[in-house]
């Protein structure tokens, strides 16, 4: 059974004057362990679809199910229980609390659900020592670069070892050097540990770490592959076509 299931959803927003179709009947599925990159223009409906999914934004119709539970009918402390055990958030600004270091900003998590101490301090160090940030957990977020705060955002989202990690834009305010050592620690978060991630971005380049994009326009899904036995580069080359065909701009792409 697939961990994820998007069953014919619709988003709407405004009043009946002026309506807004963001999310126009789509469906798919995510198996566990894959790393499915979103695509598609400013407007496409790809950050509302991550949205949906993440209990951030309410579907107007249709269901989303992970593994059993159909997330869209969650209300009140259900919701609530259900974000901070089943999912991990990674967002294009990372989010950190400014008076807390590293080690506190991603052991933060565990706290709110009472694990006991030294499960919480065995549990950071792993998650620090995958996403390579141990040697800054005694550091605030002013004290580090953007790549590290990114970094340990991420492992704050995967300390829970929550059933999917859900990133929009995580490389969006990065440089190209630490974009790439981002990247390179979700692959092997994906491959290494079975980390099931679903990120949204525009750029071709960041898509091309997935292991299959889904590539989204005005609303409906337009295209989608798997990377299969291509190389990196080979992938990279196969998305921009579509990119292409979707009308990108070519300095979205790149």
């Amino acid at each position: 059974m697939p961990l994820l299931r998007i069953e014919q959803i619709e988003k709407y927003y405004g009043n009946r004057s002026s309506l807004t179709k963001a999310i126009n009947d789509i469906s798919f599925t995510v198996e566990k362990g894959e790393f499915t990159a979103i695509m598609g223009a400013s407007g496409s409906g790809k950050t509302t679809l991550l949205n949906c999914i993440s209990t951030i934004d309410r579907v107007t119709s249709g269901h989303i199910y992970l593994e059993n539970t159909d997330i869209t009918a969650l209300k009140g402390k259900e919701l609530n229980k259900f974000r901070r055990e089943k999912l991990g958030f990674i967002f294009q600004d990372h989010s950190l609390l400014d008076t807390l270091t590293a080690y506190e900003n991603i052991s933060l998590a565990l706290s709110i659900q009472k694990v006991p101490a030294k499960q919480i301090d065995k549990a950071v160090k792993e998650s620090a020592e995958q996403l390579g940030i141990s040697d800054i957990l005694q550091k605030y977020p002013y004290q580090m670069s953007g790549g590290q705060k990114q970094r340990v955002a991420s492992a704050r989202a995967i300390v829970t070892k929550p059933e999917i990690i859900l990133a929009d834009e995580p490389t969006g305010a990065l440089d190209s050097k630490s974009a790439k050592m981002l990247l390179e620690r979700f692959r092997a978060l994906n491959s290494g540990s079975g980390a099931t991630i679903m990120m949204v971005t525009h750029d071709s380049f960041t898509a091309s770490y997935a292991s299959r994009v889904i590539f989204i326009k005005d609303g409906r899904i337009f295209n989608e592959f798997n990377k299969g036995t291509d190389t990196r580069k080979q992938f990279f080359n196969r998305i921009i076509d579509v990119i292409t065909l979707l009308g990108g701009d070519a300095g979205d792409a790149l």
